[in-house]
This record gives C-alpha cells, structure tokens and sequence, in this order.
C-alpha cells in the first residue's frame, strides 16, 4: 500500500547525514533551525547511516571485522531521534532506502543468506522507524520508504542511487525526474544544485521538471576515500512548500555549518 502525499504545509528536507561520519556542529545547528522553522513535517532522502563495516569496499579489511557496527547503527537512531524531536514528535517524519542503509541487508543476504528472511534484521526495525527498534527497543515515528515516493503532486522523493550519476549538481536528479515523469528531490551525489526542464510546441511549454540534489551534512574530513582531498560536495538543507497542487522547493545552503535564510 502506497503511502498517501502530504497535506498542504511546510517542510524541511535533509541530505546525506552518513554517522558517524556526520558534521556534528553542522547537525547542532540544523536541529535549531528545525526546532525554530515552524515546518510541518520532515523528509530526509536517505543514507542516515554510513555502515562502514558492511560495505563491499572494505571486504576482508580491518574495517569489516571492528567491533563498532552496533555502536554506529545505536548512533544513528539517537540521531533520527534528536531530529524527530527538534522537529516535533507528533510531526510526520519520512525516510527514504539508500544505499548505505541496503549495506547490511545486502551483505546478510550475501554472507548469511539463511537470516535475510528475518524481520528483525530489516534496515527499519533496527532503527526503531514505526516499531521498537531490535537494537535500543525504542520506536521512533518515521515511516521508512523502500521505494520512490509521490509526497506531493508532481514531486517525488527519491535516495538518487535509481539511475546514471553526474557530477554536474543538480543534474542526477534531473535525470531521475526525466525516468518517473516529475520533479524529484534527491541526495545521494553529496552535491547541492537545481536543474530546470522544459519541454512543449507552438510557444507553449506542457511539461516542466525539476531536478533538486539537497547535499549532504557530512564532516568531509571523515571521509577517508577522498584520499585528504576535496569532494565536489556541498552541505546544505530543503524546504518544500505544498499549497493545493502546487510545490515549491527551495534548496538552502549551509554556510560554516549553519543554515542562512
């Protein structure tokens, strides 16, 4: 069953987080401007988790055997926790699948395929999302997302690992809008850009879409893969504004880890 849109409202939408990876103070800030922005809810596009010792790239590494999985997935969930409540309990708190948080499933299913089929092993029942969390017990009130979703008309909310990768900002997801046929918020490319279409005859435009990559809240000195350089990376945040069958979405960039305007 397909979870309904939206109601008409304001609401903040965040990128890639990746704990423990995360920007610490970047996230202090965001969780002020939540707490202050009188938003209606909260979107996030996915990868909340980076899940390191689950990941291909670091097979048969010491990253994989390192003891720290349970206390990096219990991180996250104060995480998700600390946001849901800057925004408000009660508040609708949407989390899409990504590739990070398919890390652990895909390696179950891989190493251990026997377990994949139990249910306290899914992604959304060890963090907690809509059921006590088999880690901490706790149930935070986040509907998860397994696949694109219509949170308003004409917009969907995608991770932006669901088609070809560019390193112009903004245009993955255009390219994401192009495929499902409407515009599309996304993360995942850490990238923070806006890229129009627009298509018609006769001087008249019939079809118009909207490709937003909201980048990410990553501390980019985690990264170890980026080798000390940098990534053609951005932080920054969203907010989509639904009145009738009409959105709007702003994308907000992060200056020094805070949120302006």
């Amino acid at each position: 069953m397909s979870t309904p849109r939206l109601p008409d409202g304001r609401y903040a939408i965040l990128p890639d987080l990746q704990v423990p990876f995360h920007d610490k103070k970047a996230l202090d800030h965001v969780c002020s401007w939540l707490a202050s922005g009188n938003f209606d809810g909260l979107l996030n596009v996915g990868d909340e988790s980076d899940s390191p010792n689950v990941s291909r790239w670091n097979k048969a590494s010491a990253m994989e055997y390192a003891p720290v999985l349970d206390k990096h997935l219990t991180e996250t969930h104060k995480v998700m926790r600390r946001l849901s409540e800057a925004v408000g309990w009660a508040k609708p708190h949407h989390v899409m699948r990504s590739n990070h948080a398919d890390r652990l499933e895909k390696y179950i299913a891989r190493y251990a395929p026997a377990l994949h089929v139990l249910k306290p092993l899914k992604w959304e029942a060890m963090m907690g999302y809509g059921q006590p969390s088999t880690l901490t017990g706790d149930t935070l009130p986040i509907t998860f997302h397994r696949q694109v979703w219509e949170f308003a008309p004409g917009w969907v909310l995608a991770h932006g690992d669901e088609g070809r990768l560019s390193q112009v900002p903004g245009s993955t997801a255009l390219g994401l809008a192009k495929k499902f046929g409407r515009s599309l918020v996304c993360g995942h490319t850490h990238r923070a850009g806006v890229q129009h279409l627009t298509m018609g005859f006769n001087g008249r435009a019939t079809v118009t879409l909207t490709g937003v990559e909201v980048g990410n809240l990553m501390d980019m000195r985690s990264a170890s893969y980026l080798g000390g350089g940098s990534g053609n990376w951005r932080q920054a945040v969203a907010v989509a504004t639904i009145k009738g069958r009409v959105c709007d979405v702003t994308l907000k960039l992060l200056h020094n880890g805070q949120v302006v305007g």
